[in-house]
């Protein structure tokens, strides 16, 4: 079932890629599959429907259980990122305080790698940011805020 969500996922993703402009040759490369099973994938074959199903659950769990959830299936940073912010359709723009401490904390948690240590002060990068909140929840002096961006 796992290897399906992760189908699911990538159906969805390529889908939404597609509609962004992107070039079955490009999609290919970002989600690292073959172009035939882009192919496939784009033209509604050699996927369950009930694999595509599930995966659009799972896009809408809270941001922490898709990121959490999809991080485990696929045990890959760059593939989770792609995957998170393709099939998402919220953003996030995270903030530090001057209350940072620098203490990593957060950069280690992240499994976006959406946070870095720079002059012993945490940073984030609101492009990569998902708002699953695991780094404002590990943040020992609450230094951190991450709010949905609304268009």
């Amino acid at each position: 079932m796992p290897k399906h969500i992760v189908s699911g996922l990538k159906y969805i993703a390529a889908v939404n890629l597609r509609k962004q402009g992107q070039t079955q040759r490009e999609i290919a490369q970002t989600l690292d599959m073959d172009r035939s099973t882009v192919s496939h994938y784009l033209n509604g074959r050699n996927l369950s429907w009930n694999s595509i199903e599930v995966a659009e659950i799972v896009t809408h769990f809270c941001p922490k259980d898709f990121l959490v959830l999809t991080h485990a299936l696929l045990k890959d940073t760059e593939r989770t990122r792609t995957i998170i912010q393709t099939c998402s359709d919220s953003k996030f723009k995270g903030a530090i305080r001057n209350s940072c401490i620098g203490c990593g904390l957060c950069v280690d948690t992240c499994l976006m790698k959406a946070i870095v240590l720079n002059d012993l002060k945490a940073h984030i990068n609101s492009e990569w940011c998902c708002g699953c909140l695991i780094c404002v929840e590990m943040c020992p002096t609450n230094s951190i805020e991450i709010k949905e961006v609304v268009d």
